[in-house]
């Protein structure tokens, strides 16, 4: 090691112990779609943000569409963006980059930089969608990886081998309040796939033309607070994402104390119990629970053991300042075991010397 590199070395461990080194966190562009993934990441960016940290925001290309119509201008102002295309991209060995599960290809263009690589795992089921086959993330560089459950940590370490897992759960936003006047004869319906929203309200007024006055909200293409309000008015929700892997709209609806009407997802989150919902294995009963629901809640007659449920299971995910302390602790952590493999290299050089 040359005096140079020593030179860098040092600035390295003096930038790290500033926690001022980079942690690029690579977003996907919605085109100013809401979608809870990119909250979450922007979540997590504004929490390092609050407590002292380098978070840049990464996108693809220049002309990124944002979140500020949809989430807050406040993620877009308050948080530094970069592109990736067009711009000399600064990455030094001390920096992180946080990169979503779903940029496989861009895992194989960094294999080689000289910087801490992690994994954003939000989505199981596109683990392997952009990777080339029998490429893994460790065979790429990363050797770590940030999920958002235990169950979706459980999973990953079934094929990512030699990849060391971190849990983080989201938060719940502050928007989402409890309902506070009688709610309208409204369900709030939230599918992976718009077409089993319009299927599922065609079926319902088929088979229950007497609950024609009942109307269905698809909650598509709105805004966080737009979808709070809009929501709010519901007497009932309804979800149906069978590979979801966390599901963050139930939680939603549960911090508003709105009952939710669910299909079980095939990785069941270990949020999910008997008693916070009306959960269902079969998509074809789905008409049939949402009918059933519907009477009882025109008799008065929905068990107060859902509401209990529902106020236990939301206490777990609601807490913004729980939240910040674990992306805080997590980063710490993160940077501190790269600043103890700095020093060593700094120790070895002083001791040669």
């Amino acid at each position: 090691m040359n005096q140079e590199q020593l030179s860098k070395l040092e600035k390295s461990i003096q930038t790290m112990k500033d926690k001022q080194c980079r942690i690029y966190l690579v977003v996907q562009d919605t085109k100013g779609n809401a979608k809870a993934s990119i909250r979450y990441i922007y979540q997590v960016g504004m929490a390092l943000k609050n407590n002292g940290f380098n978070p840049i925001i990464l996108h693809e290309k220049p002309d990124y569409f944002g979140v500020g119509n949809w989430l807050g201008e406040e993620y877009m102002t308050e948080l530094p963006h970069m592109a990736i295309e067009g711009t000399n991209l600064e990455v030094s060995p001390e920096d992180l980059i946080i990169i979503p599960e779903i940029y496989g290809f861009v895992m194989d263009q960094i294999t080689k930089l000289p910087c801490g690589k992690v994994v954003l795992c939000q989505a199981y089921d596109h683990i392997f969608e952009t990777l080339n086959p029998g490429d893994t993330w460790s065979r790429l560089g990363f050797y770590k990886c940030i999920t958002t459950s235990e169950k979706q940590k459980e999973v990953i370490e079934t094929l990512m081998r030699g990849v060391s897992i971190d849990v983080l759960p989201p938060v719940i936003s502050e928007c989402f309040e409890k309902q506070t006047l009688p709610p309208k004869t409204i369900i709030s319906v939230h599918t992976r796939d718009q077409r089993e929203t319009v299927n599922l309200i065609k079926a319902f007024y088929a088979r229950f033309p007497q609950y024609r006055w009942i109307t269905f909200r698809d909650m598509r293409g709105l805004s966080e607070k737009e979808f709070a309000n809009a929501m709010k008015e519901s007497f009932c929700s309804v979800w149906m994402d069978q590979t979801s892997g966390f599901g963050t709209f139930p939680l939603e609806s549960f911090k508003m104390g709105i009952p939710i009407i669910g299909l079980v997802p095939n990785l069941v989150p270990e949020w999910m119990n008997e008693d916070n919902g009306i959960w269902i294995n079969n998509p074809n009963m789905m008409v049939d629970v949402i009918a059933d629901f519907t009477q009882n809640w025109l008799e008065d007659n929905i068990s107060p053991v859902i509401f209990e449920g529902m106020e236990k299971t939301i206490s777990e995910y609601s807490d913004m300042n729980r939240f910040e302390s674990n992306v805080v602790e997590l980063f710490s952590k993160m940077i501190d075991t790269r600043l103890e493999s700095f020093e060593e290299q700094l120790n070895k050089f002083e001791t040669i010397e």
